[in-house]
């Protein structure tokens, strides 16, 4: 086909092809009545044209986008970072682009405004990464209809909500401590204001309650080694502490370092647990045995809940909790005698 200046249209694919626009309509939008031949045979047009979409013609028509919003804390914390990058792999998947709309700190004003710009670009629907009480505040603004999912948000409010199972996470990492034979276990807990944590801190107690284990304090601590490393130094002068579930990986790494500078030897002295499984956690020493939350069922989760609405027309949509797995490595062991 002879080239000219213009970009190519949907009229010249389906020229190319021998098929009505409808038919090529139908193909882009992976309408299922389409025979395969006749798909193939659209595809390989689109590709020797170098077809591309007006995206902003049928935004106009339709008045969405094939694009999702996602509002997200400007954070280099492990859980959110790796719940983003899994969402936009897949929207991606999906066919859909993803805008993410970074905010500083989580509060009402910040977030309130956040929803507002990715709804004066048309988005097809938004997704909140929630995890404290005071993202969850602003929720309360975003208007009727407007289909969105909140990510690790609060579990008393009545929406779409998708989460790891923390507590069913913290009650089998605290288990198998207890099931190595360690009378009690111990938990650094991350910030008080964060969902994330207080689900770990459930699923703890609930352990050691079954077990009919002394319930010690929590040591309530931040995300960061730092804290880790401070909680550990506190820990590490009372001989009775010989079990520790960190409410996350880097919690771990501090305690770990604090421990040795203390002579308790990781296991031998004392056993510990983390949750996140980051990519590092295999390379601890000793390698750390951990809870591993699988990021992209979350992802594929809140995708499919957010489609859902968009094709309800912004209707409330059902609860999805993904359970995350214990990964045993060189961390535990049983008590001292």
């Amino acid at each position: 086909m002879e080239k000219t200046s213009r970009d190519p249209a949907m009229t010249d694919v389906a020229r190319l092809a021998g098929v009505s626009h409808q038919t090529v309509s139908r193909v882009l939008n992976n309408h299922p009545n389409v025979r395969e031949q006749t798909r193939l045979r659209v595809q390989a047009a689109i590709k020797e044209l170098d077809y591309r979409p007006n995206r902003a013609a049928r935004a106009l028509v339709t008045g969405k986008t094939q694009l999702i919003g996602v509002v997200a804390q400007n954070s280099t914390l492990y859980g959110p970072a790796s719940l983003l990058s899994a969402f936009e792999e897949a929207a991606a998947a999906a066919g859909f682009a993803v805008s993410v709309g970074r905010v500083k700190v989580l509060d009402r004003e910040s977030i309130s405004a956040a929803v507002e710009r990715h709804r004066d670009q048309r988005v097809a629907g938004i997704v909140v990464i929630a995890p404290t009480s005071s993202a969850a505040d602003a929720l309360a603004d975003v208007p009727a209809g407007v289909p969105l999912v909140t990510v690790d948000g609060d579990p008393d409010r009545p929406t779409p909500l998708v989460t790891v199972d923390q507590a069913a996470g913290a009650y089998e990492a605290t288990r198998h401590l207890l099931e190595a034979g360690h009378e009690t276990v111990w938990h650094v807990s991350g910030p008080a204001d964060w969902f994330d944590a207080a689900g770990r801190v459930h699923g703890w107690r609930q352990a050691l309650e079954a077990a009919h284990a002394e319930v010690p304090p929590v040591v309530t601590a931040d995300w960061s080694a730092a804290a880790g490393y401070r909680a550990g130094q506190m820990l590490a002068r009372m001989p009775e502490v010989t079990a520790v579930f960190c409410s996350n990986d880097h919690l771990a790494l501090g305690l770990l370092r604090a421990m040795s500078e203390r002579g308790r030897r990781v296991p031998h002295d004392l056993s510990v647990v983390g949750f996140d499984d980051v990519p590092e956690a295999a390379y601890f020493i000793p390698p750390l045995t951990t809870v591993r939350p699988d990021f992209a069922a979350v992802a594929r989760e809140t995708l499919g809940l957010l489609l859902q609405q968009v094709s309800d027309g912004g209707a409330a949509a059902p609860r999805r909790t993904v359970e995350p797995t214990l990964v045993k490595r060189e961390s535990v062991a049983p008590p001292p005698r």
